[in-house]
């Protein structure tokens, strides 16, 4: 048996701390990802990036590696956990 859960009710089960990050091919990214490299740092279309999202799948930040999108989500006193 499946029930239907609105994205909203799904976001409202866990923490609100919660973030997901996942990867995610640069040239993928939607215009409200606003990815801004910093000077001197190339980001190819092909590249895998990696993106931290809310519970209801609304992006929060693009960062280059896992690393870094787990220590910004912590940094923020977030909850990141990995979605493949």
């Amino acid at each position: 048996m499946t029930n239907d859960i609105s994205r909203k009710a799904f976001a409202d089960l866990g923490s609100p701390s919660l973030v997901y990050v996942r990867p995610v091919r640069a040239g993928e990214l939607g215009p409200e990802a606003r990815l801004a490299p910093a000077p001197g740092i190339q980001v190819r279309a092909d590249q895998i990036v990696y993106g931290v999202y809310t519970p209801g799948g609304e992006p929060l930040a693009v960062l280059l590696n896992r690393e870094e999108a787990f220590a910004a989500a912590r940094a923020y006193e977030l909850a990141p956990v990995s979605v493949h």
